[in-house]
C-alpha cells in the first residue's frame, strides 16, 4: 500500500498502482475537466516524485518540463510515499 501526505497534515492510503485522483479530491484538490487540459488539479510534489508514474503526454503539453508539479488527474502512485501540497 502507498501513502499520500497532503499539506503536511492529512494522509491517505492508496493501493499501489492506483490513480491518485480520488485521494486528492477527497483531500480538497479541485478538479474540473479531469482530462489534463485545464490545470485545475495541479499539485506540487514535495517528496516522492520517483514514486509516481511517468509524465503523461497531457502533463507535458500543459506543464512542460517539470520537476515538482503534476496534474493529479493524470498520475498514478507506484508505491511508497508521496508528499504533495496544493
Amino acid at each position: 500500500m502507498a501513502k499520500i501526505i497532503f499539506n503536511d497534515d492529512e494522509e491517505a492510503v492508496v493501493t499501489d498502482g492506483a490513480p491518485i485522483k480520488a485521494a486528492c479530491e477527497e483531500a480538497g484538490v479541485p478538479f474540473a475537466c479531469e482530462e489534463g487540459v485545464c490545470g485545475t488539479c495541479i499539485v506540487e510534489v514535495e517528496e516522492g516524485m520517483e514514486n509516481l508514474t511517468e509524465f503523461t503526454e497531457e502533463e507535458f503539453d500543459f506543464l512542460g518540463e517539470q520537476e515538482q508539479e503534476r496534474l493529479a488527474c493524470q498520475c498514478r502512485i507506484k508505491g511508497g510515499c508521496v508528499k504533495v501540497t496544493f
